[in-house]
């Protein structure tokens, strides 16, 4: 699940690399390890993820404790966030310039920032594309995290955005998988009537509402156009499908949520909860999600999925589907590159990434073979075969852009749930907002 942007993290690595670059001495300017070199095992190894709570804080726990057997002499440091708590942990520890020797990443402008402050490895001579550990990945997830002919990131797991839905609440509405955006919010009526919540929505948090904002965008506006809008040097945000999306989204929300103005005071969680709990008969929902909005309300054969549907006329790219992988740098400055490497590549190996895969995780693996009907649940499985075949994937809002652009499309979102702006208001900050951040 995606964080709130940070203004501030930009700044911070910023200020970091010119402390780098400053001949101030010390660590700083040592060179960097080589992610090739035969790895010491010994010490303490530090790994700062975002899998804090059930049902996914066992798993690094569990891997910590079976490299450590393998490596008596090597201590695995589990620094465990959750999606909420990791921004502000990687901001602080940014600030201290503390990282750890491997920390979590989003794709898009938020790993740029590390690259670009030099705080992520160049770990091409390891996983590239043509390096054993590199083939063992989906060439997408492997390129997501590639800058410049470079490999930097290591993904984890792949994900996408879906609309869940309950069969028996379809049936007992009297209706169908909508085909067209329209059909969605037309459905919306019978399952209220129906008792149930149409869809479940929380956007306490404010990223919920950029994921909405996100597809309909990719729907409404011209791939290549909105590739040069998230960035402030070559943006012009004048495209009428943005204000096109913004009511979309709009209409959404006061036709299929019960709590309508309400919901920026919802928690996403919450939200979860009342799909799972049978109140609700949708919920917008990421794959790694799938295997908790499962329970003995919405059994998993019960539970389905579709991607949210494409407007009637859309002026965009209509088979362009809302996700990203996930994964981890390593540390730049840190001695321990080399060891960190030789964990990342146990973490990653066939065995390990089948469990992560499997219930009760749920996190499809973005190791090629590890994704199979045995190993994941049918939703997961479903959801990724959609995310492979997929010609292109819209990176999440909060993202793919600068912190203070994606701030104001936030602020945009709320507002337009709230009722307290119009889509042409909205836009106009936002492109107040990217003219400030060139």
């Amino acid at each position: 699940m995606r964080p709130r942007a940070l203004p501030t993290l930009a700044a911070l690595i910023g200020t970091l690399t010119l402390a780098a670059c400053s001949g101030g001495g010390g660590a700083e300017q040592a060179p960097a390890a080589d992610p090739a070199a035969t790895p010491e095992f010994s010490g303490t190894l530090s790994v700062l993820t975002k899998f804090a709570g059930e049902p996914t804080g066992p798993y690094f726990e569990n891997l910590a404790a079976a490299y450590s057997k393998q490596h008596p002499e090597v201590k695995v440091e589990l620094i465990q966030e959750t999606d909420q708590s990791v921004k502000d942990k990687l901001k602080t520890l940014t600030a201290s310039d503390a990282l750890p020797d491997i920390y979590f990443t989003w794709t898009g402008n938020w790993a740029d920032n590390y690259i670009r402050g030099g705080r992520a490895a160049d770990l091409t001579k390891v996983i590239g594309p043509d390096t054993e550990w590199g083939k063992t990945f989906s060439p997408g997830s492997l390129a997501a995290f590639a800058r410049d002919g470079k490999n930097y990131g290591i993904p984890l797991y792949g994900n996408g955005k879906f609309m869940g839905y309950s069969k028996a609440a379809f049936e007992k509405a009297g209706v169908k998988v909508p085909a067209t955006f329209e059909d969605l919010l037309a459905a919306c009526g019978p399952l209220r009537k129906a008792g149930y919540e149409p869809i479940a929505f929380g956007n306490k948090d404010g990223w919920p509402a950029l994921h909405y904002l996100q597809q309909l965008f990719a729907y409404n506006v011209p791939d290549a156009t909105l590739q040069a809008d998230f960035d402030p040097a070559t943006a012009k945000l004048d495209h009428p499908g943005y204000v096109t999306a913004l009511n979309q989204f709009k209409t959404l929300v006061d036709q299929c949520t019960d709590t309508r103005d309400a919901t920026n005071g919802v928690l996403y969680s919450s939200a979860q909860e009342a799909f799972a709990n049978g109140k609700a008969a949708m919920y917008y929902q990421e794959i790694l999600e799938f295997d908790n909005a499962t329970s003995a309300e919405v059994k998993p054969d019960d539970f389905g999925i579709f991607q949210l549907p494409v407007p009637r006329n859309a002026a965009g790219d209509p088979d362009v589907l809302e996700g990203s992988p996930e994964g981890y740098l390593i540390n730049a400055r840190s001695p321990r590159v080399a060891l960190a490497v030789d964990f990342m590549k146990f973490v990653t190996n066939a065995e390990n990434a089948k469990t992560l895969s499997a219930p009760p995780y749920g996190q499809p693996s973005t190791v090629v073979g590890a994704v199979t009907p045995e190993t994941s649940s049918k939703a997961v499985y479903e959801g990724m075969q959609l995310v492979n075949k997929a010609p292109k994937l819209a990176i999440w809002l909060d993202t793919v852009t600068v912190p203070e652009v994606a701030d104001a499309w936030l602020a945009g979102g709320e507002a337009m749930i709230s009722g307290g702006t119009t889509a042409e208001k909205v836009l106009e900050s936002v492109r107040l907002a990217s003219a400030e951040a060139r």
